[in-house]
């Protein structure tokens, strides 16, 4: 099991860190780190897990995670079976690489807020064309220059739209996430991931996480506040609801390409979490795609 609390480990003539990934698949195991993170994504699609939200990502999401924030992002298994790279642009820095009062300072207020809003995750809706351009920009400068271009990316992102800036999960139910407890999630998270089209075994999950059925049910609970069950279903239907935008597939093709064998359980988890039934989601998405 690889570690899962990652050190901010700048180069030698860098406070911060800038990394450009290019995987066949994105590999990162669930994890968090002592630092601010922002992240483009340039080529990929797939699931994120957001400490304890499931969502899709894809291609041109932008995202900035707080100190401690607990994340992973999982490629779909078409995505992987494209044999293309996922591709994505990373910085990490530290609220004190500049100094320890320097993000107080007046001219900084939009940027500390933007820094105290990434405690819960926050995600960059529609990043501008030059949101998307200073991130292009970070891995091939070096010093002076690259400093620059984060402390610019900073203001665009602190200066995009306040409806456009989305908080990932609500702060007052975030999780404080330890070493143990990423290593536990990891594998029973992986294990959902990449079996949720099957029927999913509670004992599995319990045996992965190293626990009886009844500590990992507590356990689950408590670390997620929702129960196994209902963790599965958020996955399908998360999933659900990219296969109603990106296909013409019927509802009933969808119902067991997410691992239903019901339709009409379907339709009801769909609309208990959605809070439309899959037709009604699929009309929204056309009307508003049009």
């Amino acid at each position: 099991m690889k570690k899962q609390y990652h050190e901010l480990t700048a180069i030698a003539d860098s406070s911060f860190v800038v990394k450009e990934h290019f995987l066949p698949y994105f590999n990162v195991p669930l994890h968090f780190h002592h630092a601010f993170e922002l992240i483009y994504i340039v080529k990929s699609y797939g699931k994120f897990y957001a400490e304890n939200r499931i969502m899709n990502f894809s291609e041109g999401d932008c995202y900035m995670f707080g100190p401690g924030f607990a994340h992973c992002f999982y490629n779909e298994q078409s995505f992987i079976d494209s044999e293309e790279n996922a591709h994505s642009i990373v910085a990490q820095f530290t609220e004190d690489f500049l100094g320890p009062t320097f993000f107080a300072v007046p001219e900084l207020r939009k940027v500390k807020k933007i820094l105290l809003l990434s405690a819960a995750g926050i995600q960059i809706k529609e990043p501008n064309r030059r949101i998307v351009d200073l991130f292009a920009e970070l891995p091939p400068s070096k010093g002076m220059q690259r400093l620059l271009i984060l402390m610019q990316l900073l203001h665009e992102i602190a200066n995009h739209p306040p409806e456009k800036i989305v908080p990932i999960v609500d702060i007052y139910q975030k999780n404080s996430l330890n070493l143990r407890d990423s290593e536990k999630m990891e594998a029973v998270v992986k294990y959902v991931m990449n079996n949720f089209r099957e029927d999913l075994s509670v004992k599995t999950a319990a045996s992965l996480a190293c626990l009886n059925e009844a500590a990992f049910c507590r356990y689950f609970k408590r670390r997620t506040k929702k129960t196994f069950s209902q963790f599965v279903n958020d996955v399908r239907i998360t999933h659900a609801t990219r296969l109603l935008q990106d296909n013409d597939w019927s509802i009933t093709q969808i119902c067991y390409e997410c691992g239903y064998n019901n339709i009409s359980y379907f339709n009801r988890q769909f609309k208990n979490i959605i809070g439309q039934t899959p037709l009604e989601y699929k009309r929204d998405m056309a009307i508003e795609y049009a």
